[in-house]
């Protein structure tokens, strides 16, 4: 878990937010930093995948819940 942790202060994690798109699901295509909340809420109540997108959506689950999505506004490549 110590790793995951370090990942998600990566600011590295927030640009990739901001800029990159889910590739599946139902909200395929969609910038990931506006996935809505609830869906971020279900695939932490399913869990989150494994890997880099996992704890891409772990991280922005954490963000929304706390209403910093301004933070990754800056960051959206134009």
């Amino acid at each position: 878990m110590a790793k995951q942790e370090n990942s998600m202060l990566n600011p590295e994690l927030l640009i990739e937010l901001a800029n990159n798109k889910m590739p599946y699901g139902k909200y395929q295509g969609w910038t990931l930093y506006k996935l809505p909340e609830p869906y971020l809420a279900w695939y932490k109540q399913k869990g989150f995948p494994a890997g880099k997108m996992g704890i891409l959506l772990a991280t922005l689950y954490e963000i929304k819940v706390n209403g910093l999505e301004y933070l990754l506004h800056p960051l959206v490549k134009k």
